[in-house]
């Protein structure tokens, strides 16, 4: 059977088990990658998927992503009897380092949103503020703001809600009940588009994943409650939600004078 068939096949079964149209997406962005350096990676065997995550290119979290594509992809061609057996099978696991906190601070973002008008402004303020992806600020319709709250389909088609209280923001979406930032094609921009749009209007060393940084910061040291800003950030577990949140001096300083 050829490659793109075997592909093809994997791709409906993804869909057929409800994976989300980005999950899915990013699994054909690696099985790409991996057709381009490994000439026939249906008769791969696991040094050359080695000697593919060992490209030096690629930071820790890119080489963990695109080794769990690949160990999910063999481990379905070997269950569907498309190969005999599974190459990705014992494949070294791959270390991320945890990553610090990196919230834009709110002088920098109140400056930039002095002069930052149209669509750029609401991603922002829906970043800043509702902590959402640039994935999910794509997508968003004035008519997902229901009763205050937003309905966001987030990673893996999960929906979650935000309440809104940001008076810009619900104005805009009672405006516009159609695709709040439309392509001009009948749909709506991409992720990618997003993300490009934010980084060229925010200053230098700041991008879109740093104002969900500063809305998990400012969240909890509102709350102190972990839980509940992973919720509006739609993280599935706590642990990733402590990589966003930089702790407030008060919290560090309250440690300190409770030892001293």
């Amino acid at each position: 059977m050829k490659w793109e068939s075997v592909v093809q096949d994997y791709t409906t079964a993804m869909r057929a088990g409800g994976r989300g149209k980005g999950t899915v997406r990013l699994h054909q962005h690696y099985l790409r990658n991996l057709r381009t350096k490994v000439p026939h990676p249906l008769r791969a065997e696991r040094r050359d998927l080695e000697r593919f995550l060992a490209r030096l290119d690629w930071s820790p979290e890119t080489r963990k992503s695109a080794r769990s594509v690949i160990v999910n992809f063999y481990r379905w061609a070997h269950l569907a009897g498309h190969l005999d057996h599974d190459p990705a099978a014992g494949l070294p696991s791959v270390t991320v380092p945890t990553g610090q906190p990196r919230p834009i601070p709110d002088p920098v973002l109140h400056r930039v949103l002095t002069y930052t008008t149209g669509r750029e402004r609401l991603m922002m303020l829906l970043a800043a503020h509702a902590g959402l992806r640039c994935v999910e600020i794509a997508q968003v319709r004035g008519s997902d703001l229901v009763n205050g709250r937003l309905y966001v389909k987030g990673k893996g088609g999960k929906t979650r809600t935000v309440p809104i209280v940001n008076r810009e923001l619900v104005a805009a979406l009672a405006e516009k009940p159609g695709w709040l930032f439309p392509n001009g094609r009948g749909s709506h921009l991409s992720p990618g588009h997003v993300s490009r749009l934010l980084s060229d209007a925010l200053p230098e060393h700041w991008t879109a994943h740093t104002l969900r940084h500063r809305m998990a910061t400012a969240g909890y040291a509102a709350t102190r409650d972990l839980l509940a800003v992973g919720r509006v950030l739609g993280h599935a577990r706590p642990e990733t939600t402590q990589r966003y949140v930089l702790l407030p001096d008060d919290a560090v300083m309250a440690v300190i004078n409770g030892a001293a």
